[in-house]
């Protein structure tokens, strides 16, 4: 790889670059050398860009937020476009749930980041939650969004649903009558994260009229 010229390096390039070699060989890769490495720069010279191994894990957090799209909670469509927000904003970590692990329990800082829960929270509260109820609301949706991206149900079960049926008819039922609905097994877990917002969005107080 020729190397790239120290003016060109950034934040968002070396960002980039730690996601890109998260995603190929997992967490255990990621050293500030390797990523040098791999944009052909000096080690020395990414400390320009990013103060430490956690400053970067910040910045890849940055770029995984720059993915999500807030448009829908700006929309009036209320719990519609709340609904909307969530099924983007787990799309974007179905692509990165590798990183959910060393993002869900960080320091929230990053503006981006403090802008998408201050939309949210607003969408909630114009919504007709209390501040109390919209930051319960909006952990509920951060639970699932996060969970249902690192974990998912179906993969539990590896076997036909004739398998289960002698000693766990019950599971066996539902697995054989889950593949009968929209997009078989496979869409089992998208079905149950739209249930599981559904309630939560379901469980919202109703806005009083002016």
């Amino acid at each position: 790889m020729a190397r790239p010229s120290q003016n060109l390096l950034s934040r968002a390039l070396i960002a980039r670059a730690a996601l890109d070699l998260l995603d190929e060989q997992g967490v255990e890769a990621l050293k500030m050398r390797t990523i040098a490495d791999r944009l052909g720069v000096r080690g020395a010279s990414l400390y320009h860009h990013v103060a430490s191994k956690e400053d970067l894990l910040d910045a890849v957090a940055e770029l995984i937020n720059d993915e999500i799209d807030l448009g829908p909670l700006t929309d009036p469509g209320g719990v519609e476009g709340i609904a909307a927000y969530a099924h983007g904003y787990r799309r974007v970590y179905l692509r990165y749930p590798h990183m959910i692990p060393l993002v869900a329990r960080r320091r929230v800082a990053s503006d981006k980041a403090l802008r998408g829960y201050d939309t949210l929270l607003d969408a909630l509260t114009r919504a007709g939650c209390t501040p109390a109820e919209a930051a319960e609301a909006a952990a509920a949706i951060d639970n699932l969004v996060l969970g249902s991206a690192l974990e998912t149900f179906t993969a539990g079960f590896n076997l036909p649903a004739a398998e289960y049926e002698a000693r766990y008819p019950a599971l066996a039922a539902s697995l054989r009558s889950s593949a009968t609905h929209p997009g078989g097994l496979p869409a089992l877990d998208t079905r149950g994260f739209t249930l599981g917002i559904r309630l939560v969005l379901g469980g919202l107080p109703t806005p009083t009229s002016p």
